[in-house]
C-alpha cells in the first residue's frame, strides 16, 4: 500500500509539473488558433480603466500619473477609481485629477468585490480593464492590451504581470520571477491553442458587456475573466502587455499573500465548478483543473511523497535516494527562508527551493481555510518601505487579518 502511494503521489507531481506543461505545448503546435490583427478600420476602442483602491494615499498619484501617460488616445479612455472607504488622502489625491478623465468614487468600506461592480456599472467603455493601485504599465501595455479585441471571438485579455526586483524577499533572485517565467510560457501555449486559464489582476481586460458581477470571497480577477470562458469567448495572455508590481518585502507578507490569494483562489475553482466539464469546456477544463487545482493542492501529494520514501527506504536504494532529496530539498528551501539575505539565501540553489517550500505551506493553510470556512474578504493594506520603486506592498498582516467566517 506504502509503494502504490508513493507511486500514486510520484505520478501527481510529474503531470502537474511537466506532463502538463508538455500536453499544452503539443497541443499549441498541433491545434494552433491565430487571432485576428486588427486593422486601421477597427480604430481603438473606447476603454474604462478601474481601479479598487483602500488606503492608497502613498501611490495613488504615481499611478494615476502613469496611466494618463499611456500611449493611447486620451479622448478614448476614461479611469475610475473607486475608493473602498479609504480614510487616509487617497480620495482627495485622486480628486485631483478629475479634470484629465478620472472619476472618483468615494464608498463606504464595501469591500474591494462591491467596489469593482459599483465602478464597471458606471464605466462608458466598450472594454474594461482592471488594475491595482501599485502596479505601473509600460507605455505601450494599454495598446497591446486592447488590441486583440479585434477578433470578435476574444472576450478577454491577460497582460504580462512582471516583478521588480526586491530586497530581503525569497524571490528577490531566482524564485518568484523563475515560477512566472515558468507560468508565463504555459500562458502563451494555452492562449496559443484557445484559451489561457485566468487573468492576473495586475492587468487584464474583458469587454464590457461580459462582466459579471463579483462576489465575495474570491480572487476577483480569477472569477472575472474566467467570466469570458464562461460565456464562449477566448481570453487570450498578450505577452506584450507589461505591468510590473513590487514583490513582497518579507518572507512573512509573501506567505500572508500566498495564502489570501490561494485560499480566495479554491473557493473561486469552486465557484466556477461548472468550468471543470469538458463536455462543456472541453480542453479548458483539463487547464483548469491542472493549473489551479492540481498545481494548489500539490503539497498534499508532496508531503506522501516524502512520507511514503521515508517508509520504504529501507527496500531499494531508489526509495532511499527520493527521500534524501526531498530533506535535501526542504532543507535548502528552509535556509533561503530563514536567511533570504545571505549569500547561500541569494543564491538559486537556496531561493528556488525557498519559493516552493513558502508556496506549498501556503497552499496547505489556503487549503485549511477552505475546508473549515475559514473566509478572507477584506485586509488592511501594509505598506512596506521600497526605495526602488514608488509604490508600495498590499499585504494582510499577519495571515488572518481582516478574516471572518
Amino acid at each position: 500500500m506504502t509503494r502504490i502511494a508513493f507511486w500514486l503521489a510520484l505520478a501527481t507531481i510529474a503531470y502537474t509539473y511537466v506532463g502538463f506543461p508538455l500536453l499544452v505545448l503539443i497541443r499549441a503546435a498541433l491545434r494552433p488558433r491565430p487571432i485576428r490583427a486588427a486593422s486601421e478600420a477597427t480604430g481603438e476602442p473606447s476603454v474604462s480603466i478601474v481601479l479598487a483602491a483602500h488606503n492608497e494615499a502613498g501611490a495613488i498619484a504615481a499611478r494615476l500619473d502613469n496611466l494618463l501617460a499611456l500611449d493611447y488616445p486620451a479622448d478614448r479612455i476614461e479611469t475610475i477609481v473607486a475608493s473602498d472607504g479609504s480614510d487616509d488622502s487617497t480620495v482627495e489625491i485622486a480628486r485631483r485629477y478629475s479634470g484629465r478623465g478620472v472619476r472618483v468614487l468615494d464608498l463606504g468600506r464595501v469591500g474591494k468585490a462591491e467596489a469593482l461592480n459599483t465602478a464597471v456599472a458606471t464605466a462608458n467603455g466598450e472594454i474594461v480593464v482592471f488594475t491595482d493601485a501599485n502596479t505601473t504599465f509600460e507605455p505601450s501595455a494599454l495598446r497591446a492590451l486592447v488590441r486583440p479585441f479585434a477578433d470578435p471571438e476574444v472576450g478577454g485579455t491577460a497582460g504580462d504581470q512582471r516583478y521588480l526586483p526586491a530586497s530581503g524577499a525569497i524571490d528577490a533572485g531566482a524564485g518568484e520571477r523563475s515560477y512566472w517565467d515558468f507560468d508565463r510560457r504555459v500562458k502563451l501555449a494555452e492562449s496559443a491553442a484557445g484559451s489561457t486559464v485566468a487573468a492576473t489582476g495586475a492587468i487584464y481586460a474583458i469587454r464590457r458587456e461580459l462582466f459579471e458581477p463579483v462576489i465575495t470571497g474570491v480572487t476577483d480577477d480569477f472569477i472575472t475573466s474566467t467570466a469570458v470562458v464562461a460565456q464562449g469567448r477566448r481570453l487570450v495572455f498578450v505577452p506584450d502587455a507589461t505591468a510590473w508590481e513590487p514583490v513582497a518585502g518579507s518572507n512573512r507578507l509573501e506567505y500572508g499573500r500566498k495564502v489570501r490569494i490561494m485560499s480566495r483562489g479554491l473557493r473561486g475553482v469552486a465557484a466556477r465548478r461548472a468550468l471543470l466539464d469538458p463536455r462543456r469546456t472541453g480542453f479548458y477544463a483539463v487547464q483548469l483543473a491542472s493549473h489551479k487545482v492540481l498545481r494548489r493542492l500539490m503539497a498534499v501529494p508532496l508531503l506522501v511523497l516524502a512520507g511514503a520514501s521515508v517508509l520504504l527506504a529501507a527496500s531499494a536504494p531508489f526509495y532511499l535516494l527520493a527521500a534524501l532529496g526531498a530533506a535535501a530539498l526542504t532543507g535548502l528551501g528552509a535556509v533561503g527562508l530563514a536567511a533570504p539575505r545571505s549569500r547561500l539565501g541569494r543564491h538559486r540553489l537556496a531561493a528556488l527551493p525557498a519559493f516552493f517550500l513558502l508556496v506549498n505551506v501556503a497552499s496547505l493553510h489556503a487549503l485549511w481555510n477552505l475546508l473549515s470556512g475559514r473566509r478572507i474578504e477584506r485586509w488592511e493594506p501594509r505598506r512596506a518601505p521600497r526605495p526602488d520603486v514608488p509604490a508600495g506592498l498590499d499585504e494582510p498582516d499577519p495571515v488572518t487579518a481582516g478574516t471572518s467566517r
